[in-house]
């Protein structure tokens, strides 16, 4: 064996044991509030690809979606091939420059408010997404205070997903994973290219 391979080795054998202490060490599960957020692409397809990943286990998923309502992305017609394990509702109305109606998207986010605190304190899913309610919160749609109280009802070992660019401060900080997606070049901006299916939708 080359030096190369052999210090190699060592790093390795070394790295092991480090993260074998680590993986040891943590012996807590608990369901967590995870907040997807910032001006990048991804936040809903990472959120969507935990409910496939809940699914892929068998374990059951709801979603709620708060903006996106007034089109069929291709996650929903992929759940709605799982009605045993998914419930699913689009809940908003679409684009708010598209409604054009803000009491009318205030009284459409209530209502997904209602059913997403049903879904999570039902104690029967997984995971629950909620998927866009950054948005509401930060158009001044949704409560802040009344979703943080929301969230304090959920069960023990229930995940809750909240997506959305401008997540509140307040909800970063309750939060127990919060991953922000940095925007660093978009083909819709730089190139003048549509949103295209099975890519933005």
């Amino acid at each position: 064996m080359t030096d190369a391979n052999t210090a190699h080795k060592l790093k390795m054998e070394r790295r092991n044991e480090v993260q074998e202490q680590r993986l040891a060490e943590r012996t807590l599960e608990k369901g967590l509030v995870i907040v997807h957020t910032g001006d990048g692409k991804g936040k809903s397809s990472a959120a969507f690809g935990m409910v496939f990943r809940s699914l892929g286990h068998g374990l059951p998923a709801a979603v709620v979606q708060f903006i996106k309502g007034a089109w069929e992305p291709g996650e929903a017609k992929l759940l709605q091939r799982f009605p045993e394990l998914v419930f699913f509702e689009a809940m908003g109305e679409g684009f708010t420059w598209q409604t054009q109606d803000r009491e009318r998207d205030i009284q459409k986010a209530t209502e997904a408010w209602q059913k997403s605190l049903e879904l999570i304190t039902a104690n029967k899913y997984h995971l629950v997404l909620l998927d866009e309610i950054n948005v509401a919160m930060k158009l001044g749609y949704l409560d802040l205070a009344v979703v943080l109280a929301g969230l304090a009802q959920k069960p023990e070992m229930v995940h809750v997903v909240l997506t959305g660019r401008g997540a509140p401060p307040e909800l970063i900080e309750y939060a127990d994973l919060v991953t922000e997606m940095k925007m660093v070049k978009h083909p819709f901006r730089s190139q003048g290219i549509k949103a295209q299916l099975g890519v933005e939708y």
